[in-house]
């Protein structure tokens, strides 16, 4: 009826797990030896838990000291799994509460489960005995009733499934009498029925069968060898029944733990007492026996964390086989021998620069395998870091961040974690994890200059470098990625693109054409630098082009007319005085600065030491009075040079005619207009002239006739004719003693309409709008053809220029 009771608890125990909540934890009661995958309960439906978040949330079972890992759980369902074999006796021997720790460990947020999981002992071990035969030497004098007691035999199992009762072959002179050991361990005794009768039998065989309570029943079976001798009527006998030592671990080897002692009455080989230690199997001995003295000895490394006590059998023989018993209990004490084990359980590296502060990037559990205060641990970091450590449950830390992250200042964290137990002395241990900041795109390029300037010469070649540019990105990779362009604008009403262009990736700007410092002297551009990030960050710096001047215009003669189609004179008063004004050359430069320096010199005169010309304003001014003897026909050829290097320069005819009015040059009377006849007469005048006059205007005559040769002549005066201010280019500009045209220098000359005997008519200054309309004088070019040997192709009288200052009148 026991049996069957105990079989009915086990069927129930395999059948129904049993499931508790205390504080959030569970409890499990599983058989030991269940198959792989076997489920053990459902999780997830014991805690409530939203079964499809297991998997985001990263479930998974762990144990508190790292050791292997029984189970496992399904994220699809819930369940908690077998998932390595679990032997009972390999885990706890021959505890009585057997049972297996783990974790259930969640994330985002972090949360943890103790599960524990009872593991049921089942009859998978049969009883067995230390020797292969029990060896007794029993004297025939022994007395009816003696008792001899035999090893006992050793289950695996504990409980129901443990050693439960031994029978003895049948026989006539023993019977077996099973007796109760300290903690319920069951053995038997020999009780000798009827005596021995040495010379009758001198050894005996019996089999003594050892049973467990575990369906199937399993058993054991040793052979009893007995010898029987003389008489030894004496046992030996323990000082103490039980001997219990206490003993610190990792104590050295062959530290001395207790001495266990028997004394026998008898004498001689009745009295010699050997000790033994009574064990079934042992893979590790960690005690050693000293045979003679009884002295107990370590003989391998104690470990408080594989072991905390030890209970061991000891045994008295004498000579004769007459043995005794006693039990050595040793409690190993806990040391601060195990430093804390640092565990990351989960790292997100790299981390983006832009996470908030506050941000869980690691799970760090840490564990200590000692007990008491040697087992609690405190957790830090170094202080120079933006991170901290967050006590969360257990021995669980969450690394959190403090701050802001920047990558472009820090990149890579080395982060020291240290934990320190509270033993005395106190051990720690360090883990280092190495933590990169992930680079976002947050800077945008910046130049290193806060505006360029280029400065080229002109008439450059096209694709000349002018300057570069340089923008940093302090991001990574194509986030730091600099490409350079110019931003779309107009430079003088054409694109910028015509002008300018950047290389894309070194930033160097080239000119795209040759750039003429007279059409313009500067401009800005705009260069954008972007880098490759998604979305693209970019930044604009001004350049600002210089085109310097160089000496490629020559000097341009305004006044008088150097192209040689116009006849330009002008009249000098007889009365004029030394110094006074007589004419003015007028000529600009397209150039600037000293490019456009000019200066006037008379190269060719008639009269060399009459008249003089300003070195910088072009002002013609006698050098002396006029004299009768002076040469009523004067020419001037005048030169006007630039300072730029080399110098360029122009040339230009001046005539002037020495005489108060015009009726006093007699080759200005009654030409005719005829155009047919124009040639004519000029040549019956140079014959008049010639044979009235000496030889030099005999030379004079020759002279114009060689220049005199068009058809065609034009009028000598259509009107009144003056060099407006507007004649001047309008960018040209004025500089102080270059000979740059200015409005106060601007005269002009009328004839009053009439005979060739009217007097000329001066004018200080004139206006365009107050021009009168009556003043003119029409004469034919030939009028003064025979006056000038030297004269242009094509004569066109523009205007006169009074002979002196108006202020002299």
């Amino acid at each position: 009826m026991g049996c069957r009771k105990r079989a009915l608890l086990f069927g129930l125990a395999f059948i129904f797990l049993g499931i508790d909540h205390v504080n959030g934890d569970l409890s499990y009661s599983i058989p030991e030896e269940m198959k792989r995958g076997s489920v053990i309960g459902n999780i997830a439906k014991d805690l409530g838990l939203d079964l499809g978040r297991l998997s985001i949330r990263k479930a998974r079972i762990d144990t508190e000291d790292n050791s292997a890992k029984y189970c496992g759980i399904n994220l699809n369902t819930g369940d908690l799994i077998v998932q390595e074999r679990i032997d009972r006796e390999g885990l706890c021997a021959k505890k009585a509460a057997c049972v297996l720790k783990q974790e259930l460990v969640l994330e985002n947020p972090l949360e943890l489960h103790r599960i524990s999981i009872r593991v049921q002992d089942i009859n998978d071990n049969s009883p067995q005995f230390k020797e292969e035969s029990l060896q007794f030497e029993i004297q025939e004098s022994a007395i009816k009733g003696a008792q001899f007691m035999l090893d006992e035999a050793h289950d695996g199992d504990i409980g129901e499934n443990a050693v439960q009762d031994y029978s003895l072959q049948q026989n006539d002179h023993f019977q077996l009498n099973v007796k109760i050991k300290g903690a319920g361990r069951k053995y038997g005794e020999l009780i000798l029925k009827k005596e021995l009768d040495r010379e009758d039998k001198k050894e005996l065989m019996l089999l003594l069968t050892a049973f467990d309570g575990g369906s199937p029943q399993r058993s054991g079976t040793v052979v009893i060898h007995i010898t029987v001798l003389d008489a030894n009527d004496n046992v030996p006998v323990f000082s103490q029944a039980v001997y219990k030592a206490s003993l610190p671990e990792n104590s050295p080897l062959d530290t001395l733990v207790i001495k266990v002692c028997a004394t026998d009455a008898d004498d001689g080989i009745h009295g010699e007492i050997t000790y033994g230690l009574d064990h079934v199997s042992d893979e590790k001995q960690v005690f050693s026996l000293n045979s003679k003295t009884g002295e107990v000895k370590v003989s391998e490394t104690i470990d408080y964390e594989k072991e905390s006590s030890y209970e061991m059998q000891i045994s008295a023989k004498d000579g004769l086989g007459l043995a005794s018993y006693t039990t050595v209990l040793i409690e190993i004490s806990d040391m601060n021998d195990n430093a804390p084990v640092i565990f990351m359980k989960s790292f997100t590296n790299p981390i983006p620069e832009n996470v908030s502060p506050g941000t869980e990037v690691g799970i760090v559990n840490v564990q200590d395998r000692d007990s008491a205060a040697n087992r609690q641990v405190r957790c830090s970091i170094q202080q120079n870091v933006p991170f901290k450590l967050v006590s969360s449950i257990k021995n669980y830390y969450s690394l959190v961040t403090t701050g802001q992250l920047d990558r472009e200042l820090e990149s890579d964290y080395n982060i020291t974690i240290t934990a320190t137990d509270e033993g005395s002395p106190p051990l720690s241990s360090s883990k280092t994890v190495q933590l990169s900041v992930a680079d976002i795109n947050d800077n945008p390029p910046v130049f290193e200059e806060q505006s360029y300037s280029a400065y080229v010469t002109e008439n450059n070649k096209a694709g000349s470098t002018l300057c570069s540019v340089t923008a940093r990105d302090p991001d990574w990779r194509q986030n730091g990625t600099v490409i350079y362009s110019l931003l779309p604008g107009d430079v003088n009403g054409a694109p910028v693109s015509s002008y300018l262009s950047v290389n894309g990736d070194t930033g160097v700007v080239h000119a795209v054409r040759s750039f003429d410092y007279e059409q313009f002297r500067s401009f800005k551009v705009h260069v954008m630098a972007r880098d490759n990030g998604s979305p693209p960050l970019s930044s604009n710096v001004t350049v600002s082009v210089f085109v310097s001047d160089v000496n490629d215009n020559s000097p341009q003669i305004l006044y008088p007319n150097p192209e040689g189609n116009s006849f330009m004179t002008e009249l000098v008063p007889k009365a004029a005085h030394g110094g006074s004004l007589v004419s003015k050359v007028i000529a600009v430069d397209a150039d600037s600065g000293q490019n456009a320096w000019l200066s006037y010199h008379i190269v060719k005169s008639t009269d060399p030491g009459l008249f003089t010309i300003g070195l910088h304003s072009g002002e013609i001014r006698t050098q002396r009075d006029i004299s009768e003897s002076d040469s009523m026909k004067q020419n001037l050829i005048v030169s006007v040079k630039d300072n730029g290097q080399p110098s360029l320069s122009a040339t230009c005819s001046m005539y002037l005619l020495i005489s108060d009015n015009l009726a006093e040059v007699p080759e200005l009377k009654d030409i005719s207009y005829d155009e047919k006849n124009s040639k004519l007469t000029s040549y019956l005048i140079i014959a008049l002239v010639s044979v009235s006059t000496f030889f030099v205007t005999f030379i004079i005559i020759i002279l114009g006739v060689r220049f005199c040769r068009r058809r065609k002549p034009r009028l000598l005066f259509d009107g009144a004719v003056a060099i407006p201010s507007a004649y001047l280019p309008p960018n040209y500009a004025d500089v102080d003693g270059t000979g740059i045209l200015r409005s106060t220098y601007n005269y002009d000359a009328y004839l009053t309409t009439g005979s060739r005997t009217s007097d000329f008519k001066f004018v200080s200054s004139y206006n365009d709008n107050t021009l009168p309309a009556d003043q003119t004088l029409r004469k034919s070019p030939s009028d003064f053809a025979e006056v000038f040997g030297d004269c242009d192709d094509s004569p066109q009288f523009h205007r006169f220029e009074p002979l002196w200052d108006p202020a002299e009148r």
